[in-house]
């Protein structure tokens, strides 16, 4: 036997033998056996470099058939149940430190709802925009950006010269019809003496009635600058001329536009101020066209029996607030720019917190539905496209069972199909369950 057939003989006997320390001795003392040979001449060599190779061999080879029995105990997991077969199984105490709850599947009245961006505004039949009726320059300002006033109050005063022409043709107008109408009435008295014919009569009614036009004439034209009534008639006593045009607030409200300063000259088309009463404002919505059904027809009022559909409106300066408003137009025509159709609340404002321009959401709910086999949302697990929950099939044993679900409102989802009314559903700690079940896969 030579070295190398020896040292295999070794390895072989050595690896069949690696758990047992008394074998390993006795293969060292063969290997002091084989530890010297003969040649062909009948001399005795010493192969003690054969020997040492032989050993160092042996000394890996106990290292990598420990350390492979220690990787594969180390590899080797505990078992876990199969997802496939959707049984978990825990002990009571794993239950309670999991905390987990189970409770029947029961049905109700379901409700969900719809958000939509929407923006606050004036309501725009308490809104107006106040222009000068005539060409002028402004005197004063009297009032400021968010200042309240009321009802005619003084918001301004214009110089017109435009106004003072139209005054003087409207006593001018006024004096030759003065003149016009006692000339006829004279005229009536000669006609019946038959002093003058009925020609001169017809002619001198003719001019009054001319007159008379002329001067409704100048009197609408006064109107058009906006004078009233009253003033034309003071007017028409004190016969002077005043050329300061007043701009007056229409309607208790706010100011919340103001585009004069003293000194400039003003046309007919400006917008000088823009005054709303706030104490109510508008909310938009944009609703887009798959939505719309989602939407009642019915906005409160038209049937008195209808449960009017609940909506809220949410502001991000306000956050845990909630606004209640109420639907008071539903758009007949969708946008064809954005393919989304109106929706208009009217909101009380008596704090004022609302203010226009703010962006805000419209929150819809929908009409409640009765009978309906729901569960909590987070009751629902979800692995890729698949959606389940846990079923407690006896006290420490659960299964795992595919759902179909419907629409949710954030808080409980419908139960379209795999549950029935009455089974006991994990609605808390359910990803202790989905961790057993599904391990590292998760």
């Amino acid at each position: 036997m030579n070295g190398l057939s020896g040292a295999r003989s070794v390895r072989s006997i050595w690896c069949d033998n690696q758990t047992n320390e008394t074998n390993q001795t006795n293969q060292i003392d063969r290997i002091d056996q084989i530890d010297q040979t003969n040649d062909t001449d009948g001399h005795r060599v010493t192969t003690k470099p054969v020997h040492s190779l032989i050993a160092l061999a042996l000394l890996s080879l106990t290292l990598a058939c420990n350390n492979g029995t220690a990787g594969e105990a180390a590899d080797k997991k505990p078992e876990r149940p199969s997802s496939a077969s959707g049984i978990v199984r825990l002990t009571a105490e794993e239950i309670k430190t999991g905390d987990i709850v189970v409770q029947p599947a029961a049905r109700g009245d379901f409700t969900t709802h719809r958000d939509f961006p929407a923006t606050v505004v004036p309501d725009h039949h308490s809104t107006a925009d106040i222009t000068a009726l005539v060409r002028g320059r402004v005197v004063d300002v009297y009032a400021d950006l968010g200042q309240q006033v009321k009802g005619g109050d003084l918001l301004a005063m214009l110089y017109s010269s435009e106004l003072g022409i139209a005054q003087s043709a409207y006593l001018k107008a006024l004096a030759k019809l003065y003149v016009a109408e006692r000339s006829y009435e004279r005229a009536q008295m000669l006609l019946q003496e038959k002093v003058i014919g009925l020609a001169e009569s017809q002619r001198r009614q003719g001019e009054m009635l001319s007159l008379q036009a002329e001067m409704r004439e100048a009197q609408d034209r006064l109107r058009l600058f906006g004078m009233n009534d009253d003033q034309i008639r003071q007017l028409d006593r004190d016969k002077k001329i005043h050329s300061y045009v007043p701009i007056t607030a229409p309607f208790d409200s706010r100011v919340i536009a103001r585009n004069l300063t003293k000194g400039e000259v003003v046309e007919v088309t400006e917008k000088l101020f823009t005054v709303a009463d706030l104490s109510e404002v508008w909310v938009i919505a944009n609703i887009p066209e798959k939505d719309i059904p989602f939407i009642r027809a019915d906005i409160g009022g038209a049937n008195k029996s209808s449960v009017e559909q609940k909506v809220d409106v949410l502001l991000t300066a306000y956050p845990g607030e909630v606004f209640h408003g109420k639907v008071t137009y539903i758009g007949d025509v969708l946008d064809p720019a954005t393919r989304t159709m109106s929706l208009r609340l009217e909101l009380p404002n008596p704090e004022r917190k609302l203010k226009p321009q703010m962006y805000a959401t419209i929150r819809v709910h929908s009409m409640p539905e009765r009978n309906v086999l729901m569960l909590p949302e987070h009751a629902v697990q979800r692995e890729r496209d698949r959606r389940f929950v846990f079923i407690q099939r006896d006290a420490t044993t659960f299964e795992a069972r595919d759902v179909l679900i419907g629409e949710g409102n954030g808080d409980v989802v419908r139960i379209l199909d795999g549950l029935r009314e009455g089974e006991p559903v994990v609605v808390r700690g359910a990803f202790i369950l989905k961790s057993e079940l599904f391990g590292d896969e998760i």
